[in-house]
């Protein structure tokens, strides 16, 4: 069934489309990208391929004159942050279709070098947008290939509904329910904090001293002060929602890590459940829209908090079940410098 959505300038449908384009070299990516470009650019859409460099001259000399209806974006620069992608993405798709257009994004995601940790939050994000971008009208294509890593490959059938054949869409019978997902994806207990990890029993509600215990704390490592500013709102929001809906003993800690590239790790630990089902901010607020295409506020009562906090991190991990919750932030550190590591 196609939904219709009436916006106050036209009217755009909603089915919203979210495909995988397998492919192993470069006839069969053309094969699969050239249409979906081109059927973009005739029909009127916003029609926008990220990709890096060297796919981005192939598809403007493969597109000749309808390459001036495609805005080319940066892939490395687009799939900087994936919470923030998300976002703005949705935002894109939605001022879109208020303006009676599709968005119609071909994204080329960045895998090569990336830590495990970064991997597992980018594949969660394929899954969410199955959530998110319901009822936006969009169409992505992500054109994954052959040569990436088979784990990497076997989560894009998990995450995306449809794989795109040539032009033809054929349903991935390995398609998972996109809360499975994110469930699997935190599957993984968390590694335990290091023994010299800084500690911090927390029985009373005094954030000036908290956050001056954690500004104290960051400010000894490499984390820029923007970055010691992020993690001041983050702790802040993550320790009060511990305060107001956890169990005692609320214990904050902090430390370094090198894995998966270098990052300063708070932690903050509690005896209390959380709700089965809940979405832990994974899904960006969105304003809800009345009949009249008028705004009423945002989705959710306005419960911008653990979406907040995801945005403010590089990476957020959350355990919750029998022995309590765990939300753990990581905000990565800048790299040591060259002449720092050989003392010169």
């Amino acid at each position: 069934m196609i939904i219709v959505i009436r916006t106050g300038w036209a009217t755009v449908s909603a089915s919203f489309t979210h495909r995988v384009l397998p492919y192993d070299g470069v006839d069969e990516f053309l094969g699969g990208a050239l249409p979906f470009l081109r059927d973009g650019v005739d029909a009127g859409d916003r029609v926008v391929a990220v990709t890096g460099v060297g796919r981005e001259e192939l598809l403007r000399d493969a597109l000749g004159p309808a390459a001036a209806g495609v805005e080319f974006a940066d892939a490395a620069t687009w799939y900087a942050h994936p919470t923030r992608t998300l976002a703005d993405c949705l935002g894109d798709a939605d001022n879109t279709a208020w303006q009676g257009r599709r968005l119609r994004v071909l994204g080329d995601p960045v895998w090569a070098s990336r830590p495990p940790l970064e991997v597992i939050e980018w594949q969660r994000v394929e899954a969410i947008v199955n959530v998110a971008f319901q009822g936006t009208g969009a169409s992505l294509l992500c054109p994954y290939a052959a040569s990436l890593p088979a784990g990497v490959v076997a989560a894009a059938r998990r995450t995306h509904p449809e794989s795109l054949r040539g032009v033809r869409a054929v349903a991935n019978p390995g398609y998972m329910d996109p809360w499975a997902y994110s469930a699997l994806c935190d599957g993984e207990p968390l590694p335990p904090p290091p023994g010299d990890a800084d500690a911090l029993k927390i029985d009373r509600p005094d954030l000036y001293w908290l956050r001056a215990y954690v500004s104290d704390y960051a400010r000894q490592t490499r984390l820029p002060e923007e970055g010691v500013q992020r993690l001041l709102v983050a702790v802040t929001e993550v320790v009060t929602n511990a305060l107001r809906h956890g169990e005692p003993p609320i214990v904050l800690r902090l430390w370094t890590d090198a894995s998966g590239g270098p990052a300063l790790v708070c932690e903050v630990t509690d005896e209390g459940r959380w709700p089965s089902g809940a979405a832990y901010g994974l899904v960006p607020p969105r304003p809800a829209v009345d009949g009249t295409g008028g705004e009423t506020g945002a989705e959710g009562g306005g419960r911008f908090g653990l979406w907040a906090v995801r945005l403010l991190c590089s990476i957020v991990q959350i355990r919750a079940g029998d022995g309590g919750t765990t939300v753990r932030l990581r905000l990565a550190l800048p790299a040591v410098p060259a002449e720092s590591v050989n003392g010169v």
